[in-house]
């Protein structure tokens, strides 16, 4: 099954602090590569001293963000590149893309089991030249730092200066900046996005197997990302009954896309029944995770009658729908005299015929694309065979009402119980399908077989263009050569 990739971003409070961690042999027990873009270890101590003191003169509440940290995890076959040349391409890499100084290092957790990269980057850049500013007059500041007017606001009763009070005389420095202000890119909703995308290509390229290949995760997209349940947490129950609903979600997306139900309606269904409904129990109840599973299941249950509506209506101009796919190139015979004349032989030699199109590399992949079309779709006429039976017997039990009725309910009741966990098996075995076929969901599958039919389609065109062109040649040639024949033929006439 194709892998997402996990990149995760953290603000810094004490940036010194975490570079020591990050790169202390003392604290890591599997520390394989450090590196560092600038070798001055001071540039980091000035940096958190020039964001406190940013901090402090805008007077914002809570922790002055010093730095900020990435979490990259990579697939388990990079151990056998060199350490210090994977720590270094991943760390080059991001300072060209966003210019500014980073620190990193190359861990294993302690099983052995997540390879994975600390990046600790500036947000600010460090100037050419510093910025220093010069004191008109005489300047005080009190204990927080702040500027006074005048010198008695920092003085006691007895008019010595307080402590921590400072002045600054006229004509010396009282504001040296070494650094640019915070770039907005890296507080942006979509920058750890645009790192995923970055750093996925990276992966990517750097991949030795097929299989170590990962996939980003669109979050504004049809599917639910699933939620990583980590060692002894004490939450781990819920998360993986909250991962089983957006399975199940992801899977009835899957057959939607099957079924041929369009993507704006899936995402509308996704965004009036989960998305809406998450953010209006946020506002009555509070961040209470356990209604979650609870608002996927109804709106499973919305796209699943989605589904059923999109099917009948399918069921009902099954007839009047039209392959416009063809499933081979059917090429015309070029039409050629039957004893072709000698000169046209060589007025052949001279003219080159059109030469045929080159065959896609993609269309080889169209056989294979079809035959597993076709086995999507009858998995999924199963199923809703299925969904049919089980509905009839709902009405059934719907109407079986009275006090003699019991025993019957009940086994409707369980003959239902049954359908819906067929239907629960075979869904899964429709989106395994796909899984083991190489595709994450249905919508990377689909978007596969629109692009292999599309290649088909130019092909052809192609192809027939090129027919006609052969033609026009041949007709051409074999004029050309009569028209010499006859002019040959009375000449020799006129000679005689």
């Amino acid at each position: 099954m194709p892998r997402n990739s996990f990149v995760q971003m953290n603000k810094l409070t004490n940036v010194s602090g975490r570079i020591t961690y990050i790169s202390s042999k003392a604290k890591q027990e599997n520390l394989y590569a450090t590196y560092t873009t600038i070798p001055d270890r001071s540039f980091w101590r000035e940096l958190a001293k020039c964001n406190q003191e940013c901090f402090q003169k805008k007077g914002t509440e809570g922790k002055c963000i010093e730095a900020r940290e990435l979490i990259i995890a990579l697939p388990e076959s990079f151990v056998h590149y060199e350490p210090e040349y994977l720590l270094k391409r991943f760390t080059d890499h991001f300072k060209q893309k966003y210019k500014v100084e980073c620190i990193s290092a190359l861990h294993h957790n302690k099983r052995k089991t997540n390879y994975h990269i600390h990046l600790i980057f500036a947000e600010r850049q460090l100037l050419d030249k510093p910025i220093e500013k010069i004191a008109t007059r005489n300047m005080f500041y009190d204990e927080k730092g702040k500027h006074r007017r005048t010198k008695k606001e920092i003085l006691d009763e007895a008019g010595n200066i307080l402590k921590k009070c400072r002045v600054i005389k006229k004509g010396e420095v009282y504001e040296r900046n070494l650094f640019t202000t915070k770039n907005e890119l890296f507080k942006a909703d979509g920058f750890l996005d645009e790192v995923k995308r970055l750093y996925t290509d990276l992966i990517n390229i750097c991949a030795i197997n097929e299989e170590d290949k990962l996939h980003v995760f669109d979050r504004n997209g049809m599917y639910l990302a699933t939620k990583k349940i980590g060692k002894n947490n004490p939450k781990a129950a819920e998360i993986e009954a909250d991962n089983m609903e957006r399975v199940r979600w992801n899977q009835t997306v899957d057959r939607a896309l099957i079924s041929g139900v369009a993507e704006e309606d899936i995402l509308g269904v996704k965004r009036e029944k989960i998305s809406e409904e998450v953010k209006r129990s946020i506002e009555l109840y509070g961040n209470n995770p356990s209604f979650l599973a609870e608002i996927i299941r109804l709106a499973i249950k919305a796209l699943e009658l989605l589904i059923s509506k999109v099917l009948l209506v399918a069921a009902k101009v099954a007839e009047k729908i039209v392959d416009v796919v063809h499933e081979k190139v059917v090429e015309k015979e070029v039409p050629v005299l039957e004893e072709e004349p000698e000169q046209a032989v060589e007025i052949r030699e001279k003219v080159q015929l059109p030469k045929k199109p080159e065959e896609p590399l993609l269309l080889s992949k169209y056989p294979v694309i079809m035959e597993l079309d076709t086995e999507l779709k009858r998995r999924n006429k199963e199923i809703f065979a299925v969904e049919q039976e089980r509905g009839n017997l709902e009405i059934e039990l719907s109407e079986c009402t009275g006090v003699f009725k019991q025993k019957q309910r009940k086994e409707l009741q369980e003959r239902i119980t049954l359908l819906d966990k067929k239907v629960e098996k075979m869904k899964a075995e429709l989106s395994k399908v796909l899984w083991d076929a190489g595709y994450a969901n249905a919508a990377e599958f689909f978007t596969e077989l629109f692009a292999v039919r599309e290649e088909k389609r130019q092909y052809e065109e192609a192809c027939k263009v090129w027919q006609e062109e052969c033609v026009k040649a041949e007709i051409s040639i074999n004029r050309e050569a009569f028209c010499n024949e006859e002019i040959a033929r009375r000449s020799e006439k006129r000679y005689r």
